[in-house]
């Protein structure tokens, strides 16, 4: 007989509907992870606090699917994702890229888990001081143990990056990756050094009990007199109920949430609006595996965002050995593999936005999301500065570029960065959540995910994500005090 729990502790929709929640969290990726796992922390001690969170897949893995020992990264992006994802590239056309992850953990289970930091010249411009975002960027990243270590010693990694130094790379340093790279020691288990989502979960669970239920989706969000009151959700059977709680965290997607807020009637100007992600390309290259030495090791490089430059570049390899199983044989080649994979930073614009398909419904009879989106002739300016860095980066790097393979944009939405559909800021008119992340009029309605970050620069949106989701958690603990 199958133990419902077996590896976390999970509830029916229906046991949760008996409980009144100080907090209800919406989604379990990375933003609604963190916001768990810090509220227990805070809570640890105070046991008359409840939490639930809802999520509106199932359970797909314990972990980041790089720690199965039957993947390597290039069978769990091409086999794995694409097994367990779903695409919309009939009901998106204009963001026909995007991929989405409905489970336990969400797209964290699959990401590539570079972490840099956004660069300082734009996040000054938020309405948070830059000395708080800081801090709270040093909590996220002790969170998902980002490290800069990853290709420590390696051969090929050193001598990499000399070459993009020497001929005026300097923004070219060691990819910051949220990778745990402490050994098990004292009985103490560390087997999954990629960080997912899930190890937040467990960070939570073993500081205090909370609710967890899946299966559960969340249509709207029901206010009283401008105060959140609490979700109405709808279980496999298709029958609603009701949750009730104090504080509500929407932490459901960029394009879910705008989605569920539109679906609620929440007014705002800009929910949805601002839809933002990067313009990639990725490109893939080779060279002569005698340059180094007879253990090459891997790669693992960052040509990082500058004011000039406008873009990232995540240079990886060799072949599949950018992270593979130990029972795995590491046979090299004459030539050696490497990958580029580029992200632009995109215009923030009011016009590129998530809303409500007037036509087409879910199972549950709740509007879909439609997307308009398309780039800006500044956005292709930067496109054509990525394909330029690209370019340079492997002619200083002594990489040949795959010809057979044109530098051309990937779909909007392939890089799975979507943001801002939900953003940070003093005005309501531009801004549904304010530097608080709580939604504009709505008190105790907030949101954690992607879709809070104020703009999107050429860094991923995890880290800041993580960072802010955190800062949300302080905040609701001081307003619950």
């Amino acid at each position: 007989m199958k133990y419902k729990n077996n590896w976390i502790p999970i509830k029916t929709v229906e046991e949760m509907v008996n409980t009144d929640y100080d907090v209800l969290i919406v989604g379990s990726g990375p933003g609604g992870a963190a916001t768990l796992s810090r509220l227990c922390e805070l809570w640890k001690n105070q046991g008359a606090k409840k939490i639930g969170i809802l999520e509106q897949g199932d359970k797909l893995f314990h972990s980041h699917s790089l720690n199965l020992p039957t993947q390597n990264v290039n069978n769990a992006r091409d086999v794995l994702l694409a097994d367990n994802s779903t695409t919309f590239e009939k009901h998106l056309p204009q963001f026909s890229g995007a991929r989405m992850v409905y489970a336990l953990g969400g797209r964290s289970l699959f990401w590539n888990a570079a972490t840099p930091r956004p660069i300082e010249s734009e996040t000054n411009k938020w309405p948070i001081p830059r000395r708080e975002l800081n801090v709270y960027f040093g909590m996220a990243e002790k969170l998902l143990h980002t490290t800069m270590h990853y290709a420590e010693g390696s051969s090929i990694q050193n001598v990499m990056l000399k070459r993009l130094h020497a001929n005026g790379i300097d923004e070219a340093i060691d990819l910051p990756l949220a990778f745990d790279m402490m050994g098990s020691y004292q009985g103490q288990v560390r087997s999954n050094p990629w960080y997912s989502s899930i190890n937040a979960l467990a960070a939570a669970m073993f500081d205090r009990p909370y609710d967890l239920a899946l299966n559960a989706n969340v249509s709207r969000v029901f206010e009283n007199n401008g105060r959140i009151a609490g979700v109405e959700v709808y279980t496999a059977d298709k029958m609603a109920h009701t949750i009730y709680a104090k504080n509500v965290v929407l932490s459901a997607s960029t394009l879910e949430t705008p989605r569920i807020l539109l679906n609620s009637g929440i007014k705002g100007r800009a929910i949805g609006h601002y839809l933002t992600g990067h313009v990639s390309i990725i490109a893939t290259g080779t060279i002569d595996r005698g340059f180094f030495s007879d253990h090459s090791g891997n790669v693992a490089i960052l040509k990082a965002e500058t004011d000039e430059a406008p873009y990232q570049i995540q240079i990886l390899g060799p072949d599949q050995y950018f992270s593979y199983q130990q029972v795995e044989d590491k046979k090299l080649k004459n030539t050696l593999g490497i990958v580029y994979t580029s992200f632009g930073r995109v215009e923030p614009r009011f016009e590129n936005h998530v809303y409500l398909d007037p036509y087409e419904k879910d199972e549950f009879g709740m509007p879909l999301f439609q997307v308009e989106y398309s780039l800006s002739n500044k956005d292709n300016q930067v496109a054509e500065q990525v394909k330029q860095g690209i370019i340079d980066s492997a002619n200083a790097m002594g990489v040949t570029l795959d010809p057979s393979t044109p530098l051309e944009l990937r779909s909007p939405g392939s890089d799975m960065h979507e943001s801002s559909t939900c953003r940070m800021g003093d005005d309501p008119d531009t801004s549904v959540t304010n530097p608080h992340s709580q939604v504009h009029n709505v008190e105790g309605l907030y949101v954690a995910d992607n879709s809070v970050l104020p703009r999107l620069t050429a860094a991923g949106p995890v880290l800041t994500n993580t960072a802010l989701a955190i800062r949300l958690a302080d905040y609701i603990v001081r307003q619950s005090s």
